[in-house]
């Protein structure tokens, strides 16, 4: 799916516009968005003064064999992946995880847009599940937009929670 930036803000002095597109990822991108990932998810690790969370530990090994039980979508502007979800279901459950956009192109929907698609490809399952740090404010307020509401809370280490949230067929538009 083809998307439009409309939002042309400046970074590092320079405009950046162009054309978004959203397409399923390959594994011949698993190096580049582990790179993302990384980055990405470095402001959540901040944040729990916790730099061993899973995706700053995550292999390209086991990254690209995440390839074999989920869908990746990438978002991609001029060549260049700057956001990323996956997915998997079973049971009747979408499980979306993973959902990074770089930080240089933050707040300008584009995890949103990733979440539609998302959400489009996987619109036979009854719910939709997913979870992030009780601390991940941003993430909260994202998720919770989007009719996600939080079901259960569980205890990781001393210092963090992590909330589980979910959508329902009945809650979407």
């Amino acid at each position: 799916m083809k998307w439009s930036l409309k939002d042309y803000r400046k970074i590092n002095g320079k405009r950046i516009g162009g054309d978004m597109i959203i397409e399923k990822a390959t594994v011949s991108d698993a190096g580049e968005l582990l790179v993302l990932q990384k980055l990405g998810y470095r402001s959540e690790a901040e944040i729990y003064n916790d730099f061993n969370i899973p995706p700053l530990v995550q292999t390209l090994e086991s990254m690209e064999e995440d390839f074999g039980n989920h869908l990746f979508l990438k978002a991609v502007l001029d060549g260049r992946i700057i956001g990323s979800v996956r997915a998997n279901a079973g049971e009747g459950t979408c499980y979306i995880g993973r959902l990074v956009v770089h930080p240089d192109f933050q707040n300008r929907g584009i995890g949103t847009r990733l979440m539609d698609e998302i959400e489009k490809i996987f619109n036979g399952c009854e719910r939709f599940e997913l979870f992030t740090g009780d601390k991940s404010k941003r993430n909260l307020q994202l998720y919770q937009k989007r009719g996600y509401l939080i079901f259960k809370t569980a205890k990781i280490t001393d210092q963090t929670n992590i909330v589980f949230l979910e959508k329902n067929s009945e809650s979407r538009g």
